[in-house]
């Protein structure tokens, strides 16, 4: 399944059904009179966030979405029968967005389940009984009912995790992810092998956090240099962020001062979110080096380095310690007995 965060889409919500105009006529009864019912609502745009999907892909196919509208009223004062609401279904995380310069934030679905009428159904017209009145006993006049509402909209993903990997591209950031995950993503000796957001459940010390790879970064990503730091707003919402870097890099201080110059070009409050750094690849360099080129890496972010090697898993369970702590009270707690497959409350993937 191909990977889509953003999309454009129509929405109207259904009209109201027509008032109807109708008269009263049965046997034995010597006075008829007006008895045309009012019509029914129309449908409504509601916006559901549902667990199992993390792309918008269904959306490049079917881009108008129209509520139904609602039945005319009949004789007898029969009201119309309602409109049947449209219900969009998106994955949690999923914003919508008002289609103008400023892309002004509308809706944000961040829990599983969250249902949100967004477009109200038009009312039903009203039918020529209730303009019955002592002066017009026969009137002919009947609503034709209410329009709905309609608009373009954008619709945004940002997925939900608790810990974003960050770093320039082949910082070994998907070996990482498949070491401590079930993930399967790409692994290659070239540059941008990740192309979209990868997620993971990691399981560490009978707890369970989510875990977000995104393409690497690299000097100018802010002004569209490779590809760009439209993938950033995946891990705006996560409580704090690993940063790798490699430690074959020619000048480690420079390695991470691109990317941390780039998160802080991107906003979003990146910077401002805990941050753990790790020296990556550490299985090719020998302890002297590793100990000289931490220091150096320690020195330019003033936090202390975690030295380790995704490949050979030397570190692994230091760095997850500290991605625990700084996450803090997790979604799931996982029993040493048990698979997890129950024990997991939600997982986007």
């Amino acid at each position: 399944m191909h990977f889509l965060d953003q999309a454009k889409i129509f929405i109207r919500s259904g009209m109201g059904g027509v008032g109807a105009v109708s008269f009263r006529r049965e046997k034995y009864v010597e006075y008829g009179g007006p008895d045309g019912g009012n019509g029914g609502k129309g449908g409504d745009i509601i916006f559901e966030a549902v667990p199992g999907l993390n792309t918008l892909i269904d959306f490049r196919y079917t881009q108008h979405f129209r509520a139904q509208r609602g039945h005319g009223g009949a004789g007898q004062d029969r009201t119309g029968a309602g409109g049947d609401d449209l219900v969009i279904k998106v994955p949690v995380g999923t914003q919508v967005l008002a289609d103008d310069e400023e892309r002004t934030l509308l809706l944000d679905l961040t829990e599983v389940g969250q249902r949100v009428v967004f477009l109200r159904g038009g009312d039903g017209g009203r039918g020529n009984a209730s303009y019955k009145t002592s002066t017009n006993r026969a009137p002919r006049q009947h609503g034709t009912g209410w329009p709905g509402e309609e608009m373009y909209v954008w619709l945004r993903l940002k997925l939900l995790a608790d810990a974003g990997l960050v770093g320039l591209p082949n910082a070994g950031k998907s070996t990482f992810i498949n070491a401590v995950t079930n993930a399967q993503a790409k692994v290659g000796a070239y540059a941008f092998t990740t192309t979209r957001p990868q997620l993971g459940v990691v399981r560490h010390k009978g707890n369970e956090f989510v875990i977000a790879d995104i393409p690497g970064l690299i000097e100018g990503a802010a002004e569209g240099a490779g590809i760009g730091d439209r993938f950033l707003g995946h891990i705006e919402r996560c409580r704090v962020l690993l940063h790798l870097v490699d430690a074959n890099d020619e000048d480690v201080a420079t390695s991470y001062r691109i990317v941390r110059d780039e998160l802080e070009a991107y906003g979003g409050g990146l910077t401002d979110k805990p941050v753990i750094v790790a020296l990556n690849k550490i299985d090719t360099l020998d302890d002297e080096l590793i100990a000289a080129l931490s220091a150096e890496l320690e020195e330019e972010c003033g936090q202390e380095v975690i030295p380790i090697s995704g490949a050979s898993g030397t570190g692994i369970d230091w760095v997850l310690d500290q991605l625990l702590e700084a996450i803090g009270p997790t979604k799931g707690k996982v029993s040493d007995d048990d698979e997890g497959e129950d024990a997991i409350e939600w997982s986007p993937v």
